[in-house]
């Protein structure tokens, strides 16, 4: 693994980690707000929504990055090793394709809610907020497809992931 990409991991699991601490601390100023207050900020509900977006997102994108994303391989435990080599192939291309036609039409709504002005709560567009989707695809695509170049090139089984 290339320094960039160790850089660029680490990054990506801090981002998480940030996003995760800042909903728990969010989600309790609301829930303290509501309770000795009577009313809680109007702002951090929806906040929580589109941070639970974002979590989402990028906790798919750390899991094709481990590969340990959703997978039924029960073809590929009772193939061999050259079979089992071409499934993982035929299904990181297949996982490339979708995800990357996901990118595709999520950037169209992405670029759509900008051009209308849509807001998501408050005077904050909502488009910033929903940049996510078509990012995340688009690196899991990429992601899925660099898998498959190297499930093409394991020489061995011990070699494929």
């Amino acid at each position: 693994m290339t320094a960039f990409f160790r850089i660029l991991h680490r990054a990506e699991d801090g981002l998480l980690v940030l996003l995760l601490l800042a909903m728990i601390v969010l989600a309790g100023a609301d829930i303290l707000a509501r309770s000795l207050f009577g009313g809680g900020l109007v702002w951090i509900p929806p906040l929580l929504r589109v941070m639970v977006l974002w979590l989402g997102l990028l906790g798919a994108l750390l899991a094709t990055r481990t590969r340990e994303h959703i997978a039924i391989d029960l073809a590929s435990r009772l193939a061999g090793p050259g079979l089992r080599r071409l499934l993982a192939l035929i299904s990181s291309v297949f996982a490339a394709m979708v995800c990357l036609l996901l990118a595709w039409h999520s950037q169209n709504f992405v670029r759509f809610a900008w051009e209308f002005g849509d807001v998501a709560f408050g005077r904050v567009p909502a488009w910033p907020l929903q940049i996510i989707i078509p990012l995340s695809f688009a690196l899991m695509g990429l992601r899925f497809m660099l898998q498959g170049v190297q499930d093409l090139l394991a020489k061995t089984e011990g070699e494929a992931r």
